[in-house]
């Protein structure tokens, strides 16, 4: 019965991504890519010929599952939908070599923005479009999508997302899970029709606008230019961008209660103030480090500002090779791949309330030593947090730091030096895209040996699930009743 759940809902989801493939293929047709028409028309066909033969003789069947069947079918989701993802991508022949076009296609699903392509230029803006799409529908989470949707998948649809998405603690902003999807789909769509006109208005053609709106609001960082928004070289589009880049590394409820006035909920939330602290006091340091290279204060704090929030949020974006930047500018940006956005948003890393958490409990421990006999927890929100959450945050940061150790050493398998091996390992579990080294923002992924790219597709996949939901089901104990 297992089988007919899993394939009823991944049957589901890559039938939407079949819809959503109209996009790019509309973008094909208004400029004539005719080469780019079936590599999108046949899988958009196959997904509709698949949804069909899989649920008109299941229509009746109610989906029930288990915790255990969760994880495998998430799992099996963002597997078949990066397959899907890099269909166009190899048969419109702008990849020959299948690694190539997988690594891509994760790149962009995860929202990690890691490029093989060395000239994104000569792209047909059909590809270019899907490469940013795929961004903007990882971001959210296609499951997240079809709970939304599809109603069929109302039962368990809490379980669905609560293994897709991100942080220590889920929980729903409303009583029912499929208008908490619908919900935040809805503010996800308003951000991104927003932001797509202010770039319009800021000088950008209407597709390219939505390319790097789509990218924006996934916190992904594919572009359509070779030197990423840099080669707009525009002030207006700067700011634009750092904006919604900063505010997709928000967590999306806090805009449900801003919606709702709610506004205790959110000038009491530790993470929030948390995350806006670390931002303003790295832009500050990031400004006064690179005043030397760049002289004025105002220019300073535009390419600062936009670096810091690019890399906090893991959208990876750039308008500046910040390796060529002051060491002390480097070392601060380096500390934001250990960090990452909010829970709850698009962005990827570690995430900014595991820290909050950490803090408190090591000023918890300060205090027990002054004195022994008092009872000290974890609050979070103004309110006493669950006693196990700082074992989940500690485990779960263990895990990662493996996960990055393990990442390292499968680079350096493939000849990378250890600093681009440790920081591209950084960069592909928390989702960021650019690192240091060789694999500066300046600089692509196409020069690693296949076995790394498939590596990393899986590093940059387990990131995006929060580890657990990935590597649990790659452990011989799940499989074992």
């Amino acid at each position: 019965m297992f089988i007919l759940y899993l394939l009823k809902i991944v049957s589901a989801l890559l039938f939407i991504l079949g819809v959503l493939f109209a996009i790019p293929l509309a973008v094909a047709l208004v400029y004539g890519e005719t080469s780019a028409y079936m590599p999108f028309v046949i899988p958009m066909i196959a997904s509709v010929v698949l949804v069909l033969a899989v649920n008109l003789p299941t229509r009746r069947l109610k989906i029930r599952l288990s915790t255990r069947q969760t994880f495998i079918v998430v799992a099996l989701a963002w597997i078949f939908m990066s397959l899907m993802g890099s269909v166009p991508l190899y048969f419109s022949g702008v990849l020959t070599n299948y690694a190539d076009a997988l690594f891509e296609s994760v790149s962009g699903f995860s929202t990690t923005g890691a490029t093989i392509f060395s000239e994104i230029e000569s792209l047909p803006r059909s590809v270019n479009m899907w490469r940013c799409l795929s961004h903007w529908i990882g971001g959210m989470g296609i499951v997240t999508l079809t709970v939304a949707l599809m109603p069929l998948l109302g039962v368990g649809g809490f379980q669905l997302i609560k293994a897709e998405t991100t942080g220590p603690e889920k929980g729903k902003v409303t009583s029912r899970i499929t208008t908490t999807a619908k919900v935040l789909w809805g503010i996800y769509i308003g951000l991104t029709l927003l932001q797509a006109l202010l770039l319009r208005i800021a000088g950008m053609d209407f597709t390219d606008a939505f390319s790097h709106a789509f990218a924006t609001l996934g916190t992904g960082g594919f572009s359509t230019r070779n030197s990423s928004l840099g080669s707009y070289n525009s002030a207006a589009i700067d700011i634009i961008c750092t904006v919604f880049m900063f505010l997709s590394g928000v967590n999306f409820s806090i805009y449900f209660y801003l919606i709702a006035r709610k506004f205790k909920d959110v000038t009491s939330n530790s993470e929030l103030k948390a995350y806006i602290g670390i931002v303003v006091i790295l832009i500050i340091g990031v400004t006064l480090s690179i005043r030397s290279v760049y002289g004025a204060f105002g220019t300073s704090l535009r390419y600062a500002s936009f670096q810091v929030v690019s890399l906090m949020s893991t959208t990876g974006f750039a308008t500046a090779d910040f390796l060529k930047w002051p060491t002390a500018a480097q070392f601060m940006l380096l500390l934001t791949y250990f960090i990452g956005g909010c829970s709850g948003s698009t962005s990827g890393g570690i995430k900014v309330v595991r820290w909050v958490v950490l803090h408190k409990q090591v000023q918890n421990e300060t205090q027990r030593m002054l004195h022994p006999h008092g009872v000290f927890t974890v609050r979070l929100n103004n309110r006493v947090g669950s006693k196990d959450i700082v074992f989940s945050v500690a485990s779960f940061i263990t895990v990662y730091l493996v996960l990055v150790g393990i990442t390292t050493f499968v680079g350096s398998l493939g000849n990378l030096d250890l600093w681009s091996a440790f920081t591209g390992a950084l960069s592909m579990v928390g989702n960021v895209g650019p690192g240091f080294g060789l694999f500066g923002p300046a600089e692509n992924f196409g020069f690693l040996p296949d076995f790394v790219k498939y590596f990393y597709c899986f590093a940059m996949l387990a990131g995006r699930l929060e580890l657990y939901t990935m590597l649990i089901v790659f452990m011989p104990a799940f499989w074992k009743k």
